[in-house]
């Protein structure tokens, strides 16, 4: 486990921790890649960077200078046991690069890699990774925030995650209560009903929560279980007997909900990318057990290019 020295400090009776010389890490890159549905840039932040939202029933927000970073709404405490392994902070991509690298001469790749270098994978809780990329189900970025804002609205009875943030807000978070609740639990999500979800707006993806809901809450899908199958097949087919969990689906809630970073989730781009970039005999098993890293940097790379293309 990489050792990453770490400062507490208070500022106007809000507590910050301070991680300084983070390698390899790059806020803008982490929460614009599409992994994660509740953050959003801080605008105006004194910092050079600046993303906040709720991750584990609290909202924070991660701020950079630099290769200094900064975690407003956090204690020491916080940042050791939840921060740290959150923003995998206590891996080393280095090796996971070089491990990549080895294992492919593919120049594309490597010019991927380099270009994506900074992007880290997210580590959310299962039920919410599982939940959100049922949500992101033929959907685009905004609109899915919007639906897991609701889904987190409907829930809540009134938190106040956001206290004493003032300057550290998302400014596009106060459109909605729901971006500063907590994201509920299965039980809570159950009370809904297949209605109450079709009534947020959900559509078809309505009866998909409501059954992937009812079996984590009965323990059908043991969440935990499925963290701990020796494979990551195994632990994709368990997922696809919700109903409307494909392969895609199952992979993101796996990779960025369950650490295993051998999941590729395929879609519209990566299929692209895998046409233009690999011949036919790619499978991504060649990329070894971080082939979702790679996954990331590629999806990363390509989004990249076809913005510089498009001004």
């Amino acid at each position: 486990m990489l050792k990453i020295s770490a400062e507490e400090f208070m500022i106007e009776g809000l507590s910050v921790v301070k991680i300084p010389k983070t390698e390899l890490f790059d806020i803008n890159k982490i929460f614009d890649c599409g992994q994660s549905f509740r953050f959003d840039r801080v605008e105006n932040s004194t910092h050079e960077i600046e993303f906040a939202g709720v991750a584990y029933g609290k909202y924070v927000s991660f701020a950079a200078d630099g290769d200094t970073l900064y975690i407003y709404n956090s204690t020491l405490d916080e940042y050791e046991n939840i921060w740290k392994n959150y923003l995998s902070l206590d891996t080393d991509y280095a090796k996971i690069n070089n491990s990549i690298l080895a294992l492919s001469d593919n120049k594309n790749l490597e010019k991927a890699i380099e270009l994506s270098s900074g992007i880290r994978i997210l580590k959310q809780e299962m039920w919410e990774a599982l939940c959100s990329f049922i949500i992101s189900q033929n959907n685009n970025i905004p609109r899915i925030k919007k639906l897991v804002a609701a889904l987190c609205e409907a829930t809540d009875e009134g938190s106040d995650l956001a206290k004493n943030m003032d300057g550290h807000i998302a400014s596009s978070h106060l459109a909605a209560r729901g971006n500063f609740s907590p994201f509920p639990p299965p039980e809570e999500v159950l009370k809904l009903g297949v209605e109450g979800l079709k009534n947020l707006k959900m559509g078809f993806r309505a009866k998909y929560i409501y059954d992937a809901a009812r079996k984590v809450s009965t323990g059908e899908i043991n969440l935990y279980a499925v963290r701990d199958f020796d494979t990551t097949r195994e632990a994709s087919d368990e997922l696809c007997k919700i109903s409307g969990v494909g392969p895609k689906v199952a992979a993101c809630t796996l990779l960025f909900g369950f650490n295993r970073l051998d999941a590729f989730p395929v879609d519209v781009w990566i299929k692209r990318v895998i046409e233009k970039y690999f011949d036919e005999s790619f499978t991504p098993e060649d990329l070894g057990e971080f082939a979702g890293v790679a996954q990331q940097y590629l999806f990363y790379y390509e989004r990249y290019l076809e913005g510089d293309k498009n001004g």
